[in-house]
């Protein structure tokens, strides 16, 4: 059999949709990659299909720069029901063990969430994507099956109580990558002793974007059968603002030319150290690393040739 041709449109961009909740986040990228006819797409991160939220999609070369994405920071809306707790600590799962009068005072609460603050140790719940020995614990779980977990390191920056009604509350997170809010809403049932789960779940930012840049997959398909696929593009963001808090690098276009090759070149006011942003002169050509002799050298490249 002959090696199968990758189709569709040579498009690069960063689709930031708003996920529908009951959705997977797969399956939203295939539906933005359908809707755009795009040649190859890529997700930075799975969001629960019971959340809702920022959830940037990157197309064509865009997805070099998905593990940027996939490694920021991140901030979430999340309610959560006080006195049930369930095996996926949100509402889809089974019920375990259930408190018949849930006495907490928001003191009490807040109290509570004062200890999330900074770096802490989780343990990832069996209903998450995270692979162990190359399978979700999501699909074990589903088994029935229960392996222990090795604790990881994640950091709470800020957790606030944003609404108190009874057995309902609302909080407002934001961590860094690998936090799961499930665990969360799990660990402050227990510190409570009356149980908790997640009962919607909304992420507001990712990175460098937030609500205000998000398009829901409804408006996409009404633009795209009233204006044709090409409007679809007015909503695709420049895959450089993934990674705008990297420092800037300007090149002179013989410059670029050695970098394009795979060689570090010595630039005048280059950061010390660390990731760059790399433009031969106003386009973005890539990622790029401060090397030992204090030069910079390239990471990885994006292919600014959009007539393939």
């Amino acid at each position: 059999m002959g090696r199968r041709r990758n189709k569709g449109r040579n498009i690069n961009g960063i689709v930031v949709l708003d996920k529908a909740q009951g959705v997977s986040s797969n399956g939203a990228l295939q539906e933005v990659k359908r809707l755009y006819d795009a040649n190859k797409a890529g997700h930075t991160g799975s969001l629960d299909p019971l959340a809702t939220g920022v959830l940037p999609l990157c197309l064509g070369e865009a997805t070099k720069v998905s593990q940027f994405l996939l490694d920021s920071d991140k901030k979430y809306r999340a309610g959560i029901k006080l006195g049930i707790r369930t095996d996926s600590a949100d509402s889809e799962g089974s019920i375990i063990s259930s408190c018949a009068e849930v006495k907490v005072s928001k003191k009490e609460i807040e109290k509570a969430l004062g200890a999330f603050r900074g770096e802490i140790d989780q343990i990832p719940p069996m209903h998450s994507a995270l692979k162990v020995g190359g399978v979700p614990l999501y699909k074990m779980a589903r088994r029935g099956e229960t392996i222990e977990r090795e604790p990881r390191r994640v950091n709470i920056f800020s957790i606030e109580l944003t609404s108190f009604d009874g057995d309902e509350i609302e909080i407002e997170v934001a961590c860094s990558k690998g936090t799961y809010i499930r665990t969360i809403a799990d660990d402050l049932g227990e510190m409570l002793g009356c149980g908790a789960h997640i009962i919607a779940l909304r992420r507001l930012q990712a990175g460098t974007f937030t609500e205000a840049d998000c398009v829901s997959a409804e408006l996409l398909k009404e633009q795209k059968e009233n204006e044709g696929i090409e409007s679809l593009d007015q909503y695709l963001i420049p895959m450089d603002e993934a990674i705008a808090d990297l420092p800037e690098v300007i090149l002179p276009s013989i410059t670029a030319s050695f970098v394009k090759n795979g060689q570090a070149v010595l630039v005048s006011h280059l950061p010390e150290e660390g990731l760059v942003r790399m433009y031969e002169e106003e386009q973005f050509i890539g990622i790029g690393c401060i090397n030992d002799d204090g030069m910079v050298a390239p990471k990885r490249l994006v292919n600014t040739d959009t007539s393939s």
